[in-house]
C-alpha cells in the first residue's frame, strides 16, 4: 500500500491522477475533452456543497483505483470515476453537509468503485460498456440505507438557492440565475435545459445552458443528437397525450439525451442509420421510463438513468448477434471519445483497410513477367477454374522466346525460380512429371509438377507446370515470402513454358479457384509505372513484385526503446527527442518528450504508415505524422503514393465546425496526402534518397490550404525532415550521437 502511495506521488502518475479527476466529469457525456470537463465541474459547484461532495467522491475513486493497482488507462480516462461522481452529487444534493455526510460519500465512492470493476468483468466480457449501472446500484443502496441514519439531515439548500448563489457570486450571479429561469423561452428548450442540468442534479436553466455550450464545444454531432433525442421524446409524449409533467417533474429527460448521444454518435459510427436507430429507441426509452417509474415507486426510489442504461445496453448486445457486419450501422472498434474522431477515422479506414480480410499474397516470381492468360481466359481458365493466371517472360518485341522457340531453353521464363507468394506451410508437392516437348501437352497429369501452400485456413496458393526435380520444398515445410520453391517448367497440360498460379479455398491439387486479389504489385506501361494495391492483374499486363529499398526500410525502421533525436533549425527549438514506445496492446508509437504528443504507426516489410495521432496539432511530431503519413519502402522514380488523412487531424477548424453537423450524412471535404519519389543518387547502390510529400485540404473540390514536406535519407537512415509552409520553413536534422540537451518546445 505504501509503495502504491509513493508511486502515485511520482510526476507521471500525478499527471494521470489529474487527468482522472477531469475526465471523470467529462465522461458523463462520453468525453475526455478537458475544457468541457472544467465547465461540468463549475456547474456542479452552483450548489457549492454538492460540487464538493462530487469532487470528494471522484478523488476517493481515483485514489482507490491507483492504490488497488487497477488499469491506469481506465483510471486516467475517468471510466471508474464518473460513476463515483454521480453518486457523490446525488448524496450531496439530498443531505445537509456535515462530517457524517463526508464519511457516507467516501463509503459510497468506494462501493461504487467496487461495483464498476465488477461490472467491467461481468458486462465487459461481452465487449459492451457498463455505463452508469454502478451509479444506479450505489445511489439506490445508500438511498435505502441512509433513511435509517438519523444523523444525516435532509438538505434545505434548494429552498434557499438564492442565498447559496449570493455566497458564491454575489448579486451578479443571483441576477444571472433569475434572468435565465424567468426568461421566456419555448417550453421545449426550457425542459431540455433543465433535463440536461438534471444529469448533474442541478435542475435549472442556467446550468443546462452552460452544459449545452460545453457539449457544443466538445462535439457538434453530440450536441445535435442531444436536441434530436429530446425533441423526439417530447413529441412522443404529446402525441400519446401522456402527462408531459412526468418529464418536467423529475427531469428524467436526460435519459433521451444520453441515449441519442450514445447510439447516434458514440458507440456507433454516426450515420443515417444510427440516427434512425435513435428515432426508434427514444420512444422505447420513454415507454420504459413510464413503466419503470411505476415499479420503482413501490420502493420509493427515483428512476434516474435506468431507462437509458437498459435500452442502450440491450441494443448494443443485440448488435453482437448480427450474422454479418454492416458498414451502414457500424460499431466503433477503437474509441476516440469523440463522435467526430470516430466518424472521420472510420471513413478513412474504410478505404485504407478495406482489404484487411484478404491474405496479403504477392506474385510467385522475381523480376518482370507478363500475364499471358488472366481470369476467364480464352483457353483454360473457365468455370470453377476461372480465377487463375498464367505468367511468362517476354522481350522488348513481346516475344516469349529467342531463336525459333523450338526448345524449352529458348523460352525466357524456363528454369527461372518460382517463389512462395506469402508465408505458409507446404501442403502438397508433385515433382516427378517430365517436361513436355514444346507444342505437346500431358493430359494425364493435367497440373504437372505442383506446389500447394497453406497460408491460412481459407486461402491456399498453387503453382503448377514446374520443372521436374526442381522443387526445393517438401510437404510440411514452413516457407516465407520470396523463398524459392521450384523452377518454371513445361510439365502437365502446358504446350510451352509458363507458370500457372491460382489461389484456392482447399488444399488439394485440382481445387476450384478463389477470387482473391494480389496485395501489391507494379504495372509497367510505356515507360510509366503504376502501383496497385489489392487488385487483380489482367491479361497482357507487364507486372512485378515491389522491391524493398534498404535505405528507406532502414530510415523507417523504428523499434521500441529507440530514441530519435533532431536539431531543429528555423524555430526557437534547438533540439528534439522522440521515443519509440509500445502500448500493452502492442501498438507502436512515437512520443515527443516535451509536447507529450503521440503518433501511432504500423511498419511492415513494404509499408510504413501512421494510424492516428494524439496530442498537440502545432507540434513538430504532428507535422511528421502528416508528412510521412504513408511510405512505400521502395524507390521508383516519379512513383506516387496517395492516401486520405482523417479530417479531424488536419482540416481547418473554422470549416470543420460546419462539416461536423452534416458529415454523418454527406461529406464535402477531403484531406489528401501524396508522396513523390524525387531522386536517388545511384539506382544500384544508393546512398542518398529524397522524397517529397504534400498534404492538401479541399472543400467541395476547392483547395483550402496545403503543406509540403521533404524527407532526406542517407546510409545512416533518416537524415532530415523539412517543413515548408507559407512564409515558414523548419528543418529537422537527425542527430546520430547519444548526447542531447533538451530545449524549450513550442
Amino acid at each position: 500500500m505504501y509503495k502504491n502511495i509513493h508511486t502515485l506521488l511520482k510526476s507521471d502518475n500525478a499527471s494521470l491522477f489529474a487527468d482522472s479527476l477531469l475526465n471523470s466529469y467529462s465522461q458523463i457525456f462520453f468525453s475526455t475533452y478537458k475544457p468541457f470537463a472544467v465547465l461540468i465541474m463549475l456547474v456542479t459547484f452552483i450548489d457549492f456543497y454538492t460540487g464538493l461532495t462530487g469532487l470528494l467522491a471522484v478523488m476517493v475513486t481515483s485514489v482507490g483505483g491507483f492504490l488497488l493497482n487497477l488499469d491506469k488507462n481506465n483510471i486516467a480516462k475517468g471510466l471508474y470515476g464518473f460513476n463515483g461522481l454521480l453518486v457523490g452529487l446525488g448524496l450531496g444534493i439530498y443531505y445537509s453537509f456535515s462530517w457524517y455526510l463526508i464519511f457516507i460519500v467516501v463509503m459510497a465512492a468506494i462501493l461504487t468503485l467496487f461495483i464498476s470493476v465488477s461490472m467491467q468483468g461481468i458486462i465487459g466480457k461481452y465487449n459492451i460498456p457498463y455505463l452508469s449501472i454502478p451509479f444506479l446500484l450505489g445511489i439506490w443502496i445508500f438511498t435505502i440505507a441512509t433513511k435509517h441514519f438519523d444523523a444525516l439531515g435532509i438538505s434545505e439548500r434548494g429552498i434557499y438557492t438564492m442565498n447559496e448563489l449570493y455566497v458564491i457570486g454575489g448579486h451578479s450571479l443571483v441576477k444571472v440565475y433569475e434572468y435565465f429561469n424567468a426568461a421566456e423561452i419555448p417550453p421545449f428548450l426550457k425542459v431540455y435545459f433543465i433535463s440536461l442540468s438534471a444529469i448533474l442534479f442541478q435542475y435549472n436553466v442556467l446550468a443546462g445552458l452552460i452544459l449545452s455550450i460545453g457539449l457544443l464545444l466538445f462535439s457538434r454531432i453530440a450536441f445535435s443528437l442531444s436536441l434530436i433525442g429530446f425533441f423526439i421524446a417530447y413529441t412522443f409524449y404529446r402525441s400519446i397525450n401522456a402527462d408531459i409533467t412526468l418529464i418536467e417533474y423529475s427531469y428524467i429527460g436526460f435519459n433521451y439525451i444520453l441515449t441519442a448521444i450514445a447510439i447516434g454518435g458514440f458507440f456507433l459510427i454516426p450515420s443515417p442509420r444510427s440516427y434512425v436507430s435513435v428515432g426508434i429507441l427514444v420512444p422505447l426509452v420513454a415507454i420504459l421510463s413510464i413503466s419503470l417509474s411505476s415499479v420503482l415507486l413501490v420502493f420509493n426510489l427515483p428512476i434516474y438513468s435506468l431507462p437509458f442504461n437498459v435500452m442502450v445496453l440491450m441494443f448494443l448486445y443485440v448488435l453482437k448477434y448480427r450474422m454479418s457486419y454492416s458498414s451502414k450501422l457500424a460499431e466503433v472498434y477503437y474509441q476516440y471519445n469523440s463522435p467526430e474522431a470516430n466518424l472521420y477515422t472510420y471513413v478513412n479506414n474504410q478505404q485504407r483497410y478495406q482489404f484487411l480480410n484478404y491474405t496479403p499474397v504477392k506474385l510467385p516470381f522475381m523480376g518482370t513477367w507478363k500475364v499471358s492468360q488472366g481470369h476467364d481466359g480464352e483457353y483454360t481458365h473457365q468455370k470453377k477454374y476461372r480465377h487463375a493466371w498464367d505468367f511468362v517472360i517476354t522481350d522488348n518485341e513481346d516475344k516469349q522466346f529467342k531463336n525459333e522457340g523450338n526448345f524449352l531453353e529458348d523460352y525466357y521464363c524456363y528454369n527461372k525460380p518460382v517463389i512462395a507468394c506469402d508465408k505458409g506451410v507446404v501442403e502438397e508437392v508433385v515433382d516427378y512429371i517430365d517436361d513436355n516437348v514444346v507444342g505437346e501437352v500431358n493430359l494425364e497429369h493435367n497440373w504437372g509438377n505442383t506446389v500447394v501452400i497453406k497460408h491460412n485456413d481459407s486461402v491456399y496458393s498453387k503453382v503448377s507446370h514446374l520443372k521436374k526435380d526442381s522443387i526445393t520444398v517438401k510437404k510440411g515445410d514452413s516457407v516465407g515470402f520470396g523463398q524459392v520453391v521450384g523452377k518454371c517448367g513445361n510439365s502437365g497440360r502446358s504446350p510451352y513454358p509458363h507458370i500457372h498460379f491460382q489461389l484456392q479455398p482447399f488444399p488439394y491439387i485440382g481445387s476450384e479457384t478463389l477470387d482473391h486479389p494480389i496485395s501489391n504489385f507494379l504495372i509497367y506501361n510505356n515507360g510509366s509505372i503504376s502501383f496497385n494495391n489489392y487488385t487483380v492483374p489482367k491479361q497482357g499486363e507487364l507486372i512485378s513484385n515491389i522491391e524493398t529499398n534498404e535505405l528507406i526500410k532502414q530510415a523507417f525502421h523504428f523499434v521500441p526503446g529507440q530514441q530519435i533525436k533532431f536539431n531543429v533549425e528555423g524555430n526557437k527549438v534547438l533540439e528534439l527527442v522522440w521515443n519509440v514506445k509500445l502500448t500493452p496492446a502492442n501498438e507502436t508509437y512515437l512520443e515527443c518528450t516535451l509536447s507529450k504528443s503521440k503518433a501511432y504507426f504500423v511498419s511492415t516489410d513494404n509499408l510504413f504508415y501512421f494510424t492516428h495521432f494524439d496530442g498537440k496539432k502545432e507540434s513538430l511530431l504532428h507535422h511528421f505524422y502528416l508528412g510521412a503519413f504513408k511510405i512505400q519502402k521502395s524507390f521508383y522514380t516519379h512513383h506516387q503514393v496517395n492516401d486520405d488523412i482523417p479530417l479531424h487531424q488536419y482540416f481547418p477548424k473554422k470549416y470543420l465546425w460546419f462539416l461536423d453537423f452534416i458529415s454523418p450524412f454527406i461529406r464535402l471535404a477531403k484531406s489528401r496526402f501524396s508522396l513523390n519519389y524525387i531522386s536517388v543518387d545511384d539506382v544500384f547502390s544508393p546512398s542518398r534518397i529524397e522524397l517529397q510529400s504534400t498534404t492538401m485540404n479541399t472543400f467541395i473540390g476547392k483547395k483550402i490550404n496545403d503543406n509540403q514536406y521533404i524527407i532526406q535519407i542517407n546510409q545512416h537512415g533518416l537524415e532530415s525532415f523539412n517543413i515548408k509552409k507559407t512564409n515558414k520553413h523548419i528543418s529537422l536534422k537527425r542527430i546520430l550521437n547519444n548526447e542531447v540537451s533538451l530545449a524549450a518546445y513550442p
